[in-house]
């Protein structure tokens, strides 16, 4: 026998090879429709790449990510035990979401004065770990409350690790308005980090902060172009206020939204690193790490089945870690609910505690570092965001091209692509528009009341920059508005909007499109009732009377269809469904079968938000 290294006896494995068995198994089927895959902005994720050199990679400073946790409660003793929790059980940064900032959805610290402030970090020592402000239209305040602190507590300045979260621009996305005109802001910002300088600040006072796009559907392109082109604003106002460039880039911070798509998060993050390297290049400095924050995404949580929430968010945390983030916020599972409970708190602070400390994910600087998919999806989205950074800046910058609409009506057309996604299934929410589960039962938020905003945006008053505002959606809304409506059908007459299943054959014949029924129509609140087949539609007719529901769906496979379902049809519309549907394509029968009574057909890849919203219609008014 040859004494052989085992892999030297098989042929080499080549792309070539792998192409011939794929197409020995797509049997003629589209290659690019079946096993291509494309970003939201049309990026290209072939299904098999080869090894790739390892591009230099700016990375994080050597160390884990910061486990940050939200401080968001607005009575001060109750976010103090907040705080206090959160670092006692292994966070080290925390992100004071002050109310009125869209971050606080509704809640949100309320400290006005030095002494609040002092009240709700009580026992917590700055030195020992970083922060961050989210405060919206009222960071200046905010800004300046925290300096008094650390003045109060004698701390200083220099040696506390701070992220002021100064963002007009993104103030100007999320909401419409600045507060006051661009040229009027500018002397502010340059005033403010000089005061705080003054001081001895040494952190970051501005944030180019890449939520008011992703929440308003932008995808990675649009989202790193609109950070990148708001970082680069700051910059040019700094120095226009005679801060020294060099200060002027250590100043300014970058926050990222991650999501669930891990494979695209990884390179946004590792992309966003290589975009300010290139500002650097171009400003004549010399590079240095990026502080990067990353927050889970709001538009991807779910109301519904909201424990999957506890996935997304592990997986968006893993996606911005590997991908080099200096921080990751988590929103709790329960974030669209209300405000979170120390339950799910506990579980957004222990999601990242075990990809850091039992799966070790910050050991390597940049383990996507020669993977063909991760290099080439980074360089894409690199080239990509780079050119339509540059597209901004010929429209005369990110707050001209806010302020004239041109930048939401780009990120407008993905937000409508991805609706339409959304609703055809595409692009599947579990819990919400796949595997829906009607007797789920409510999950405990904390019985706190929303607080009013704070007042107007802090840079000025009188004449203001003012633009179409970008939408804070959730992708879940339109289904969870259809369940909100079966709920309260449920709570008036004690029942759900029904569908009746006309299954026909035996089980193996019906079963998977009875599935793929129930599922679908409990994604818009609408139970299933059925689960027998019937080999006579008289049968059929008297158990849909029986079941008491408004609407049916015939239920069975293609050949059967084609011997009964016209008749099927015809029975149950002469025994009062007065909507009928049919799971699957109809082919040849479309027109027999409508003009037997069949309404719609409920196939994959159909509109199913709109066919649910006139079933829930027809459902609860016959």
């Amino acid at each position: 026998m040859e004494d052989r290294p085992l892999a030297d006896l098989f042929a080499p494995a080549t792309r070539e090879r792998w192409l011939g068995l794929v197409e020995g198994v797509l049997k003629g089927a589209d290659f690019e429709k079946r096993l291509v895959s494309k970003t939201a902005d049309g990026l290209r994720i072939e299904p098999l790449y080869d090894p790739a050199a390892p591009t230099a990679q700016p990375v994080r400073a050597p160390g884990p990510w910061r486990v940050a946790q939200r401080v968001d409660h607005p009575e001060s003793a109750s976010a103090n035990r907040q705080a206090l929790a959160d670092l006692e059980g292994g966070a080290d940064a925390l992100t004071l979401v002050f109310s009125g900032a869209p971050a606080a959805r509704g809640y949100g610290l309320t400290a006005t004065s030095v002494d609040d402030l002092d009240a709700a970090l009580s026992g917590v020592m700055l030195p020992l770990i970083a922060l961050r402000l989210d405060a919206g239209g009222q960071a200046l305040e905010a800004a300046e409350l925290l300096k008094g602190l650390a003045a109060k507590r004698g701390d200083d300045l220099a040696a506390l690790d701070i992220d002021l979260g100064i963002d007009p621009v993104g103030r100007l996305a999320g909401t419409g308005s600045l507060g006051a005109v661009w040229t009027d802001i500018v002397p502010k910002l340059g005033a403010t980090l000089r005061t705080f300088d003054e001081a001895g600040f040494t952190g970051r006072a501005l944030l180019a902060d890449g939520r008011p796009y992703h929440e308003g559907g932008a995808g990675e392109v649009d989202e790193l172009a609109a950070v990148l082109a708001t970082a680069v604003t700051y910059l040019r106002a700094l120095e226009a206020e005679g801060h020294d460039l060099g200060r002027a880039r250590d100043a300014i911070g970058v926050l990222l939204a991650a999501d669930a798509d891990e494979f695209a998060g990884i390179a946004k993050f590792r992309a966003m690193r290589r975009l300010w390297a290139r500002v650097e290049q171009a400003c004549g400095l010399d590079p240095k790490p990026l502080r990067l924050h990353a927050e889970s995404a709001w538009r991807m949580m779910t109301r519904r089945d909201p424990f999957v929430n506890i996935l997304r968010t592990a997986m968006a945390a893993t996606a911005a870690g590997l991908g080099g983030a200096d921080s990751v916020t988590l929103l709790p599972y329960t974030q669209a609910l209300g405000l979170p409970d120390a339950f799910a708190r506990r579980v957004a602070r222990n999601s990242q505690i075990v990809l850091l400390e039992e799966s070790g994910l910050a050991r390597v600087s940049d383990p996507a570092a020669g993977a063909g998919g991760f290099e080439a999806l980074t360089a894409d989205l690199t080239e990509k965001a780079w050119e339509a950074f540059q597209t901004i800046e010929r429209e005369g910058g990110i707050v001209a091209s806010l302020s004239v609409g041109k930048l939401q009506r780009r990120i407008e057309a993905v937000r409508e692509a991805r609706a339409r996604n959304i609703a055809t299934r595409r692009e599947a929410l579990t819990g919400a528009t796949e595997f829906p589960f009607l007797a789920e039962k409510p999950v405990a938020v904390l019985d706190v009341a929303p607080v009013a905003p704070a007042a107007t945006s802090n840079f000025g008053a009188g004449a203001a920059v003012a633009c179409d505002a970008l939408p804070a959606q959730r992708l879940a809304e339109p289904f969870e508005a259809l369940r909100d409506a079966s709920d309260a059908v449920l709570a008036k007459s004690g029942r759900r909007p029904a569908v009746f299943l006309a299954n026909l054959g035996p089980l193996s014949a019906f079963n998977t499109r009875a599935t793929f029924a129930a599922n679908a129509f409990a994604a818009g609140g609408i139970e299933a009732l059925g689960t027998e087949g019937f080999a006579d539609d008289a049968a059929l007719a008297e158990a849909f009377k029986a079941s008491g529901a408004a609407l049916a769906c015939l239920c069975s496979s293609d050949a059967i269809y084609a011997e009964r379902a016209v008749a099927a049809a015809q029975a149950l519309k002469e025994a009062g469904a007065g909507t009928i549907y049919l799971a699957g394509k109809p082919g040849d029968l479309a027109e027999p079968l409508k003009e037997a009574g069949v309404h719609a057909f409920l196939f994959a890849g159909c509109d199913l938000l709109a066919l649910l919203n006139e079933a829930l219609r027809r459902a609860v008014t016959g």
